[in-house]
């Protein structure tokens, strides 16, 4: 994760308006669509690659996308007649597809501050309208909702991103894009745009172009682009929007196995989280730490189902714990224990 000087990322420049991205930035709709996709790669007897998927398809806009996939699968179909067969399956999953980790928050936040928010996506305009329609309260937050349809090109071209600012009523230099993709990013850079890049793991590339990048957007501190701070942290954690996730816990790790889109973790939830479990062999609540049991008594050291809920925040931490987190284990461990006592973390 790079980040800025404590003096700030704006560098004198006044942030006055914040363009997002929509997928895999607000919403988590590339896992609910890789469900799409293997379902639909079956009827015609294939199976999805997801070490050929890998990143390529990211940014694109859907008859980009589709003519690849068509390509690459060998489909026997044209990209109109592949998005017309497939849509009304990636319509249905669209209804599923969460939030990430701090987008309401963000999103609310800027708007009970008055920031001027925009929404551009490389989707149409249609799609990003059903997928928005999901969630309460986006529709109205966004002044500006710019689909790839509406602009001469979309990303990496700057013109969706310049349209909405000059929809805004901003100046380019004045606005902030926040993004996950290589091409959202080169397309904010090339509109002249600072951006905070929140990327996957296959979108390493963010990280050479990109003023900042953070592991979610619940690292992301407003005050540090001039505009105002968050004021909701209790203590010395964040109460998140429960994130639940279902698995086999083992010595230590959970490994997902259920099909659910809504019982599976994001790329961007990395960190130290806190909240709550249940063990299928022990009905009581546990409180844990990551997928650390902290005040775990049962017997039964085997191989267990678990279900999780996630309720709490504290800190960023990279995929593996340093040595000097691991030594910190102990103190992260008895704030978890106070957090988890308050009300804003109880059992949901």
């Amino acid at each position: 994760m790079s980040c800025c000087s404590d003096f700030g990322c704006n560098k004198g420049t006044k942030i006055l308006a914040v363009i997002f991205d929509l997928d895999g930035t607000l919403v988590d709709t590339g896992r609910a669509g890789r469900y799409v996709l293997t379902e639909f790669l079956a009827k015609y007897g294939k199976e999805l690659d997801m070490e050929k998927e890998g990143k390529k398809r990211l940014g694109m806009t859907q008859k980009e996308s589709a003519a690849i996939f068509v390509k690459d699968y060998e489909l026997p179909l044209t990209p109109d007649q592949f998005i017309e067969e497939i849509t009304p399956h990636y319509r249905e999953r669209w209804a599923d597809a969460k939030a990430l980790p701090g987008a309401n928050r963000l999103i609310k936040h800027l708007q009970k501050n008055r920031v001027p928010l925009a929404l551009a996506s490389n989707s149409i305009h249609e799609y990003i309208e059903a997928k928005i329609s999901h969630h309460k309260g986006w529709k109205e937050s966004f002044s500006v909702i710019l689909g790839s349809d509406q602009v001469k090109s979309g990303k990496p071209s700057p013109y969706l991103f310049e349209e909405a600012a000059k929809e805004m009523g901003v100046d380019a230099i004045n606005c902030l894009v926040i993004e996950d993709s290589f091409v959202g990013v080169q397309a904010a850079n090339a509109a002249k745009m600072k951006v905070v890049a929140v990327p996957s793991r296959k979108e390493a590339d963010c990280y050479v172009v990109a003023d900042v990048v953070l592991h979610s957007l619940l690292e992301f501190q407003p005050q540090l682009w001039g505009l105002p701070h968050f004021d909701d942290w209790v203590d010395k954690a964040l109460p998140i929007e429960p994130i639940h996730l279902s698995g086999l816990y083992v010595t230590g790790s959970l490994y997902e196995t259920t099909g659910n889109a809504a019982f599976s973790l994001p790329d961007q939830v990395v960190g130290l989280y806190i909240g709550w479990a249940k063990v299928d062999t022990d009905r009581r609540n546990l409180k844990i730490l990551n997928v650390c049991l902290i005040d775990d008594n049962s017997e039964d050291k085997s191989e267990q189902k678990m279900e999780i809920n996630l309720v709490g925040y504290i800190k960023a931490l990279d995929k593996e714990l340093t040595s000097t987190e691991l030594e910190k284990l102990t103190e992260y461990k008895s704030l978890a224990r106070a957090s988890l006592d308050l009300p804003s973390f109880s059992y949901i």
